[in-house]
């Protein structure tokens, strides 16, 4: 299924530190709320509108991420998890079910142990947050731009379309945008990923479903047990075969399949 099979969100705009954060909007139902990995979200993309067959599905863009500005002004990561925390306030999710992903999934893993009255049910599709030094995760910021692809999805092809250039973006502000996606990601997360979660993570209270692609190439599985042992009895951990770091973009309908059994 091609990324570019999709029909558009609704577009608005919160604003965040005095800076704009597109938000994208789509479905009826309970809401459900998207925090993208690694890339963020240059397109509206099929797992999303699996999800919004049966969700109101609303996917704000991180600071710095394709559709948002302000991530210079967050010097810490506590600066980040209060943008972050104004954003499900601002986007209407509070209280809300959470999806988030790699870096994304970081955040909503923070929001429900630090805010746990801001979410219901939560899914993390290999979130970042968490190092071991036995088992050292790969640093994305380190890849050549031709090796990154088959790291991030196990179909290449995959981060390739989401990163390709959108119709009607201007040729020269794009590649400066997805580099400033990737600014984004590491002030936040370089070098290591690691934001001692797991600190924290003992204070989850909601029912938790983590997702790891089988061919995940940036986390060790390992990451996937240490996130459910830290939890504890509410998160259990599902594999999704024939999917990469991004299993959301190399398996959609798996992906969303299981989130929304797990959201009810």
């Amino acid at each position: 299924m091609p990324l570019l099979n999709v029909s558009e969100p609704q577009t608005t705009t919160v604003e965040i530190n005095g800076f704009p954060c597109r938000v994208w909007s789509k479905g009826s139902g309970p809401k459900v709320g998207f925090l993208a990995g690694l890339g963020g979200l240059p397109r509206w993309l099929p797992f999303l509108d699996r999800l919004a067959e049966s969700r109101t599905v609303i996917a704000p863009s991180l600071p710095g991420y394709p559709g948002a500005a302000g991530h210079t002004e967050l010097d810490s990561h506590l600066d980040w998890v209060l943008a972050v925390r104004q954003l499900i306030d601002k986007t209407g999710l509070a209280g809300a079910d959470l999806i988030g992903a790699s870096v994304g999934g970081a955040f909503a893993a923070e929001m429900a142990a630090i805010f746990p009255g801001h979410v219901r049910k939560l899914v993390l599709i290999a979130p970042f947050g968490l190092f071991d030094d036995k088992e050292p995760a790969t640093d994305p910021w380190a890849q050549r731009k031709d090796v990154l692809p088959g790291m991030m999805c196990a179909t290449a092809a995959r981060w390739n379309e989401l990163v390709a250039q959108p119709d009607g973006a201007n040729s020269i502000e794009w590649p400066i945008e997805m580099t400033r996606a990737s600014e984004a990601a590491a002030r936040a997360f370089w070098p290591l990923g690691n934001t001692r979660l797991e600190k924290r993570l003992g204070l989850i209270e909601a029912p938790t479903l983590i997702l790891w692609g089988e061919a995940d190439a940036i986390l060790p599985r390992s990451y996937a047990r240490k996130f459910a042992s830290g939890i504890g009895k509410s998160a259990r951990i599902e594999t999704v075969t024939g999917a990469g770091h991004l299993a959301y973009l190399d398996q959609p309908d798996a992906v969303s399949k299981a989130a929304l059994a797990h959201l009810g």
